[in-house]
């Protein structure tokens, strides 16, 4: 039976993800984690989320979310995740917890359904091979995993591949080609550094230029409230930006991303940005740094200069909702 979500299946749910989520190399949940991850989560919507019951036990969990101001938000529903015990997985009980998944997106007035980057909620995974660490956010269905077969069989498309890379910062050093690329886009007026508002403007200005809401909120926030940021300038005007430069708990470096204003590209200011990004990081003492990057993304090559390998493959994946 499948049921749609109230609090009273928490333990359940929890107990189902760390027996099954786990083993695609998600996090496992706690209860304070589970709240906050996905039930106190401003986009979690009771009525987004199923369950899937058996003799009165949870076996099955599926959540998806939706927003208007979400990119893409006017057309597209975002599942989030489909987990399903091992004792009942196949085609029909993942087909129950995704026609429940659609059914909400298209009473929402949605057209598609997305497994993307774009998703809010952000389900945290541990990077193979390694002492325990851990990336924010998985951005689509791993490629390894029961799940992502299953879309494919019922329709969904795969639009691309993002490649997880990984970099343990006690090897980072500024490549070789770092000084010379520099030299040539001072040159030209650029210069990289941290932000400093007694020397640099324009920042809100560039993250329009930008055109990605969800930069132009937390990297115009990080630079009012005084975290690090990487900008790249020209005659005190921010043109570009890599950050926040943060230490997280667990050692990862977080940060946002890296974006040169189109105006400004063809000077090698990426390549920098991400160099200077990674040595800020070190100098703040982060033990590692991860991040994910589309498979046919020629940034994937400043990635791996810099020592990052691919750990893990996801697929961004997408239906057209009919009827």
């Amino acid at each position: 039976m499948i049921a749609s979500w109230n609090d009273s299946y928490i333990e359940g749910t929890i107990a189902l993800w760390n027996g099954e989520a786990t083993k695609d190399g998600y996090k496992e949940m706690t209860a304070e984690s589970f709240r906050r991850v996905i039930l106190d989560h401003p986009y979690f919507d009771p009525e987004s989320a199923f369950v899937l019951l058996a003799d009165r036990r949870v076996k099955g969990f599926a959540c998806g979310c939706a927003g208007d101001d979400l990119p893409l938000g006017d057309v597209a529903g975002y599942i989030t995740c489909i987990v399903a015990s091992e004792d009942v997985r196949g085609e029909e009980t993942y087909g129950l917890l995704l026609d429940a998944l659609e059914r909400r997106f298209k009473e929402l007035g949605k057209r598609q359904a997305d497994v993307l980057f774009f998703n809010p909620m952000q389900l945290p995974w541990y990077i193979p091979n390694t002492p325990g660490h851990e990336h924010n956010n998985a951005p689509g269905v791993p490629v390894d995993g029961p799940l992502y077969p299953f879309l494919l069989g019922r329709g969904y498309v795969e639009r691309a591949r993002e490649n997880a890379m990984y970099l343990p910062l006690a090897e980072f050093s500024l490549p070789a080609e770092t000084a010379a690329k520099e030299a040539k886009a001072a040159a030209g007026g650029y210069e990289v550094g941290l932000y400093d508002p007694a020397m640099h403007s324009g920042i809100e200005e560039m993250l329009d230029g930008l055109n990605n809401p969800l930069w132009r909120r937390e990297i115009a926030a990080c630079a009012r409230e005084g975290k690090p940021v990487v900008v790249a300038s020209k005659g005190g005007r921010a043109v570009g930006f890599a950050g926040p430069v943060i230490r997280q708990e667990n050692g990862r470096g977080y940060f946002s991303g890296i974006g040169v204003h189109p105006d400004h590209e063809g000077h090698g200011l990426g390549t920098i940005l991400f160099y200077r990004l990674c040595e800020a990081f070190k100098d703040i003492g982060t033990t590692y740094m991860s991040l994910y990057t589309g498979s046919t993304n020629p940034a994937l090559r400043i990635y791996e200069k810099a020592g990052f390998a691919t750990v893990k493959q996801f697929a961004v994946l997408r239906k057209e909702l009919l009827g």
